[in-house]
């Protein structure tokens, strides 16, 4: 989407309200003005979204969606590098390792919803609480939260304000590659350090990867890093992250912390598989 430049910081605000987008960046000037994740149970939603909350405001002049195909890592899978392999083995066994196809075959009720509601607000509370706040017994809610999290409906993560990250700088790489080696090169793409998001998807470019980095100098280095690697990948752009007002339903200050939270509620299966990454250009 391209926009005003006086208009980014209130666009910006006003989308971080819908609860159907997830994420939303602001980025230094070049080719996007924001980046934002929208979660949708199909591209009809999509369409409507840009049609209802992002054609109409006069500031707005385009609108570019990449519709996330294959999306291979995120950033349940980012790693700060605190904990030794033991500790990280330990805490995939605790989420209960890969999603369970059975408990997939249902569709998030009533109860499951209010579940997610509450943990989106704060992923802290505890069985007891949860269990008081939706009037269930504790059974109950560890029965349906480990249900949720074998089908893949949960997934837990950890993120931290970037300036006790010592990753300030995020850059988003937008590349080519032939169709039969995208599924390959995510591999690669996944190992480079500080890796956020991973995803084939549609349009102009085939791959979107994202990475938390020390530095500005390290957007080369990566970049370097893919082309010693993955001859069949040209980057195509590179989008450097401003400041991220809303990531993951969290509204965030410029420091990167949390001051609110728009969860997102587009629970209708599979809602979790549908991510569109729109892109705001000049």
């Amino acid at each position: 989407m391209g926009c005003r430049p006086a208009a980014r910081e209130s666009l910006a605000a006003r989308i971080a309200k819908l609860n159907e987008a997830a994420t939303v960046e602001l980025t230094a000037p070049g080719s996007a003005d924001l980046l934002g994740d929208v979660l949708a149970a199909n591209p009809a939603d999509v369409h409507r979204f840009v049609d209802e909350h992002l054609a109409p405001p006069p500031e707005v002049t385009s609108v570019e969606c990449l519709f996330a195909t294959s999306p291979y890592t995120e950033g349940s899978r980012w790693r700060l590098g605190s904990l030794d392999p033991a500790q990280l083995s330990a805490l995939g066994r605790r989420q209960g390792g890969a999603p369970d196809a059975e408990a997939s075959a249902s569709a998030p009720g009533e109860v499951d919803r209010a579940l997610l509601d509450a943990l989106a607000h704060d992923g802290r509370l505890g069985r007891a609480t949860l269990a008081q706040r939706l009037d269930v017994s504790a059974a109950t809610v560890r029965r349906r939260l480990g249900r949720l999290t074998r089908s893949g409906t949960v997934a837990f993560r950890c993120d931290v304000a970037p300036e006790l990250t010592g990753l300030p700088v995020a850059v988003t790489f937008r590349g080519r590659a032939p169709v039969r080696d995208v599924n390959i090169l995510h591999r690669t793409l996944a190992t480079l350090h500080g890796c956020r998001l991973v995803a084939a998807v549609t349009g102009t470019s085939t791959v979107l990867a994202t990475y938390w980095l020390p530095g500005i100098g390290s957007v080369q280095q990566h970049e370097t890093a893919m082309a010693a690697r993955l001859d069949a990948l040209e980057i195509t752009d590179r989008i450097i992250g401003a400041r991220t007002v809303k990531r993951t339903g969290h509204l965030l200050d410029r420091a990167g912390r949390r001051v609110g939270t728009r969860p997102v509620r587009s629970l209708v299966a599979p809602w979790w598989r549908t991510v569109v990454t729109k892109r705001f250009r000049r």
